[in-house]
């Protein structure tokens, strides 16, 4: 596995897939700044890894939002703003409502809610304190687990660029007065096993509603526009 701080990296997985999930996590929790060039030199001397796996793990990176690559300057941390934020919400309410929807269906047919249970669980212990780098995953971990449920391969392929920008949103937005997320994970866990899709639709549209409001606002008092 990848260290979760910079250092010199292990080999059980592929070499940039680990570099991919380090520079990952710096990038989220502000180690290389938005705007920030990752200069190549640099990071395989901090990283102790040759260039080649390097550049390889940079469109990993640039694929799930984390970084441009841009003429001359070669990656770039991507930059927030409230913009970019709201059509992230724009395009849950199409991907996400509809696995809500899709997933009650599916208990409805009997497919277990295990998994659901297990994500929702996770994203209960991470809100009551701890890392919040931990608890923004276990947070965008409770929705991949919704469109896992699906059983829809594509519709899970599409949700992990989604859910990367979500978990970095969410660590950005995170306030100690914040509501807690937990409580309408909780709600939308018990509209999708009801086996009713329109409930389960319903809820999750308010949901990411909500979540958008919240985090909108609060990306406004960081400062950002």
């Amino acid at each position: 596995m990848a260290e979760t701080t910079t250092g010199s990296l292990s080999r059980p997985e592929s070499l940039s897939r680990q570099i991919y999930a380090t520079l990952r996590e710096g990038i989220i929790r502000g180690q290389y700044p938005q705007g920030s060039r990752l200069a190549e030199q640099r990071l395989a001397e901090e990283l102790a890894v040759s260039r080649v796996p390097l550049r390889e793990a940079v469109p990993l990176l640039e694929m799930d939002g984390f970084v441009r690559t841009l003429p001359r300057r070669g990656a770039v941390v991507s930059t927030w703003s409230v913009a970019a934020a709201d059509d992230l919400f724009d395009l849950r309410l199409y991907l996400e409502v509809g696995a809500a929807a899709y997933a009650a269906r599916q208990v409805a047919a009997g497919v277990s809610t295990q998994d659901l249970a297990a994500a929702l669980e996770r994203s209960s212990a991470g809100s009551t304190g701890g890392d919040r780098y931990r608890v923004a995953e276990a947070r965008s971990g409770f929705h991949d687990a919704i469109v896992e449920l699906t059983g829809n391969a594509l519709m899970t392929t599409l949700m992990r660029p989604i859910s990367n920008r979500m978990t970095w949103l969410f660590y950005l937005t995170a306030e100690p007065d914040s509501p807690d997320p937990a409580l309408g994970n909780g709600q939308l866990f018990r509209a999708i096993t009801s086996g009713n899709d329109r409930v389960a639709e319903a809820v999750a549209y308010a949901r990411i509603e909500c979540d958008r409001r919240d985090s909108l606002d609060a990306l406004r008092r960081i400062g950002v526009e």
